[in-house]
């Protein structure tokens, strides 16, 4: 496995719309397995991470709020329920936290490394952790999002 160096903002990839994984190859695998290595090895550790973050322009993500790993290629958030502000960061834009308004919980769908279909609910954090990878996608960032940006430093 190899980690890859995370994108950051002001490159044109996180702005772009990612494609569509039209099938499950070797390199979707191996891509997959990077990604997740990548993510453990950021630091400070992220609890997700989306293709478009390592130059990849394909819609395949990771997330771990520290419940175990969830690969999705293709995600898809099918419902949305509630509505939920809490601060997020991200590691394609280091430095700054801010307040994002999103879904308290959604449903997801999309493919695992096998090329099966299955469905994650998800609440909390990881509800939050599935909606802004996705959002990196769609070429979104939270910054974007975000009221009260600041200085990472100053939550400490």
């Amino acid at each position: 496995m190899a980690v890859y160096k995370i994108v950051e903002v002001g490159d044109d990839i996180l702005r772009e719309k990612a494609k569509p994984v039209t099938k499950i190859t070797p390199n979707i695998i191996k891509l997959l397995n990077n990604m997740a290595e990548t993510m453990y090895s950021a630091k400070p550790r992220g609890v997700g991470l989306a293709a478009p973050q390592i130059g990849v322009s394909k819609r395949v993500i990771v997330v771990d709020t520290g419940e175990g790993l969830i690969e999705m290629v293709n995600p898809e958030i099918v419902r949305f329920y509630g509505k939920a502000t809490d601060s997020e960061a991200c590691l394609s834009v280091p430095g700054l936290i801010g307040d994002v308004t999103r879904a308290a919980s959604v449903k997801v769908k999309g493919l695992d490394r096998h090329g099966t279909e299955f469905i994650v609910k998800a609440k909390g954090l990881m509800a939050r952790a599935f909606q802004h990878e996705i959002d990196h996608l769609e070429g979104i960032l939270f910054i974007d999002l975000a009221t009260n940006l600041r200085n990472i430093q100053a939550e400490d």
